[in-house]
């Protein structure tokens, strides 16, 4: 008698209820109401969406709804940087089956697209440059995960739709130092399978003692 075989299930071929239908349904009409679909369009992957029986059929329907971006530019393009202002601009960060990381010194435009497919994103913005006051960043993940950390001083909202994923922030591992000029990052976009966290650390290289108990 042979070995039995043993397979880890495949996430994407699980079946998926109307409340899994109705997360997608409310992604797509909130992208025609951005005018990223037409009104065919949306009538089409509605259609879609309520046939769809397993989370793989759900991935089609709004591949490209999630990587969409404010104002689309190539992942090579730099980003236009105003003159005096240090660092590497950049208006997206893609990850297909592989990571991307921004750390260190570099330039956060006032709006960024961060996609993960089957891999994984990081955006450290500890030591980023911010072009705006208020920053924008579409951040979204199939069967990946985007991680974006932000430094004390830093406010934070964030509007994502996790479908059988996650979507939020994370508790900090510093307090919170926000007063009435603090930037504000807003993170919207969704989770299909995946994960998308944001998390408030201490500046690099701040040694452990000086953290306290928080």
């Amino acid at each position: 008698m042979g070995e039995m075989e043993h397979r880890v299930p495949d996430p994407s071929q699980l079946r998926i209820g109307d409340a899994d239908r109705q997360r997608v349904a409310d992604v797509l009409r909130d992208a025609a109401g951005e005018g990223r679909l037409d009104l065919d369009e949306l009538d089409e992957r509605l259609e879609l969406t309520w046939r769809a029986k397993t989370y793989g059929d759900l991935v089609p329907i709004t591949l490209d709804l999630a990587q969409a971006a404010p104002v689309p530019m190539p992942a090579s393009t730099p980003a236009p940087r105003p003159a005096g202002l240090p660092g590497v601009g950049h208006a997206s960060s893609t990850a297909i089956m592989g990571d991307c990381k921004r750390r260190g010194v570099w330039h956060l435009p006032s709006q960024h697209s961060a996609f993960s497919l089957m891999g994984s994103v990081t955006l450290d913005l500890r030591q980023a440059t911010l072009e705006s006051h208020d920053t924008r960043i579409n951040a979204s993940a199939i069967m990946g995960d985007v991680k974006i950390i932000v430094p004390a001083h830093v406010n934070v909202v964030v509007d994502g739709t996790p479908i059988m994923g996650d979507y939020g922030q994370s508790k900090d591992e510093v307090p919170a130092e926000l007063g009435p000029g603090s930037p504000t990052i807003r993170v919207r976009g969704v989770a299909l399978m995946g994960s998308v966290q944001v998390k408030r650390q201490p500046a690099p290289g701040t040694p452990r003692r000086f953290l306290g108990t928080y």
